[in-house]
């Protein structure tokens, strides 16, 4: 058995305009106004789904886009692309030396674009990576849950990819950064595999590591809200 992954959620007070930013930057179409969904092609496919919510953000995602880029010039356009649409520079401690550049968009969530020839991530796409906050045991316990193979486990750093292509999940490992607000704003909507029934997939998903919050909610060993639809 295995775990499909749906959609990454955000939480955010303006979920109309953060689907339109997105769906504009990345070529994505618009569903029911607060998703977007990406192209056909794109595979594995998952949609982006914008929820709301009235606690303001108040630290960095725990989880961020990693976007690729072709050449230099080709990193300044997707930057400018982004700007333009409503993005704004951010700063995490980044080095002026490092050559990617860390960006947030309308409701302050962070996303780098990445400087060209990067290795890790070549072959993947516009979305190189969704980069996360989490321990080794996180990257295993979703390696499980979707039927990924981990690409990258070294140095309590972890990486999986889906066996069809498209975009890496990593844990970079400790210090993982402390808990801030009622949850976490991004957060994954896996569901189960064809013929598979909800309970025996939570049932799975319990037995491989997951906890069940005091909401009812259930969560990865990293503390990570997700939702089982």
């Amino acid at each position: 058995m295995t775990a499909q992954l749906v959609a990454l959620c955000f939480d955010t007070e303006d979920p109309v305009r953060l689907t339109g930013f997105w769906a504009g930057f990345l070529g994505w179409d618009v569903r029911d106004g607060t998703t977007a969904h990406a192209p056909a092609v794109l595979d594995p496919g998952f949609v982006l789904r914008f929820l709301p919510t009235d606690e303001p953000k108040t630290a960095p995602n725990y989880l961020h886009f990693d976007l690729t880029s072709s050449s230099l010039e080709d990193q300044r356009q997707i930057v400018e692309r982004a700007l333009a649409l409503g993005a704004r520079h951010h700063d995490v401690g980044q080095r002026p030396e490092e050559g990617h550049v860390v960006l947030a968009d309308p409701g302050g969530n962070e996303f780098c674009v990445i400087e060209p020839g990067n290795q890790f991530l070549a072959g993947t796409g516009a979305i190189g990576a969704l980069a996360g906050d989490g321990s080794r045991a996180n990257g295993y316990f979703w390696s499980r849950v979707l039927d990924w193979p981990l690409v990258w486990d070294q140095d309590e750093e972890t990486a999986i990819q889906s066996p069809r292509g498209g975009p890496k999940i990593t844990w970079g490992g400790p210090p993982l950064a402390p808990r801030t607000g009622r949850r976490y704003r991004p957060h994954f909507d896996i569901a189960p595999a064809p013929g598979t029934d909800r309970q025996t997939e939570r049932e799975r998903l319990l037995d491989l590591g997951a906890t069940v919050r005091d909401s009812g909610q259930l969560a990865d060993p990293d503390g990570h809200e997700f939702c089982l639809l």
